[in-house]
């Protein structure tokens, strides 16, 4: 099977949807391949304050939206995992997907892989994935309702999703190895005034305890090496994020870290491809520029 698109957009969070919409509205033809839920990491945020036009509203709600708006224009939107990408003779690109049985080629590529939650690397993790670990706490929080749970990590998605569990749990720990967030400061200061949260500062998770489900944690405090143990029915994790961008390496340049290497309008060193989103460099990921380097690579020529 081979069909040809004006763009392919490989992801559909914000930024690829955005690429799309614009795509679209261009006249041309666009297809955004997907290999998991639509709307990225922004869809799992159960409260979104900070995009223009809505006060408020929820991130699989926005995620929607964007999803709907893309089909009305005209998009192809496929649940496929892009397996291989190809760089032809004559400066088109095909990509492949579904173990490459499925091949699409393209005069213009945009890579929005967007990134994947990073993981504390301790014995016991994997194994208790789904048994008391979790990565997000708007999915499996309600399943902890009533219980003690302690949230790793101290960016805006670690303090929201703090907030969040203290409307469902008993107790919640927020667990940071500095002594000061790094996310939005409004949000830690109303952290501060809900009485069934409190924060264990300057604090990492050094041993994970449990064998059939999880059981506790046990921490170190990073100035006076004690240890403390505390008992937990659930541990969340934000301690950041690792690139997706495993399609494209030895395709285009990237950073130490992963990230593809991108100018401002998105154009990486392969002609024809371009990088929108949280897989670029950039000195800010944040939903709005997300949608902006969706537009830019969109545009460009």
């Amino acid at each position: 099977m081979s069909d040809f698109y004006d763009t392919i957009i490989i992801g559909a969070g914000p930024a690829g949807l955005t690429a799309a919409i614009y795509t679209a509205r261009n006249e041309k033809s666009a297809l955004v391949l997907e290999s998991a839920g639509i709307g990225g990491q922004i869809s799992l945020s159960p409260l979104v304050e900070n995009y223009p036009g809505f006060e408020k509203i929820s991130g699989s709600e926005l995620s929607d939206k964007l999803y709907e708006q893309a089909l009305a224009l005209g998009v192809t939107i496929a649940i496929e995992e892009a397996s291989r990408i190809e760089v032809n003779p004559d400066g088109t690109k095909s990509v492949y997907s579904e173990a490459d049985q499925v091949k699409r080629t393209c005069r213009k590529l945009i890579i929005a892989t967007g990134q994947k939650h990073r993981k504390l690397g301790l014995d016991k993790e994997e194994k208790l994935i789904g048994r008391g670990i979790s990565y997000c706490a708007v999915c499996d929080g309600p399943f902890f309702k009533n219980k003690t749970v302690a949230v790793v990590g101290g960016g805006s998605s670690a303090l929201q999703s703090a907030k969040l569990l203290s409307g469902l749990c008993q107790k919640v720990y927020l667990i940071h190895r500095r002594d000061e967030f790094r996310g939005e400061q409004k949000l830690a200061n109303e952290l501060k005034q809900i009485p069934n949260i409190e924060f264990i500062l300057k604090s990492t998770v050094e041993q994970i305890e449990g064998d059939s489900a999880l059981t506790g944690v046990i921490l170190t405090n990073t100035d006076t090496k004690e240890k403390r143990t505390i008992a937990l029915d659930g541990l969340f994790i934000y301690i950041g994020h690792i690139p997706n961008n495993d399609i494209c390496k030895g395709l285009v340049d990237m950073d130490d870290y992963g990230y593809i290497i991108a100018a401002e309008d998105g154009r990486t060193n392969i002609d024809g491809i371009y990088a929108a989103g949280d897989c670029r460099t950039k000195a800010v990921r944040q939903l709005t520029t997300a949608t902006a380097d969706g537009t830019v690579c969109a545009l460009a020529e």
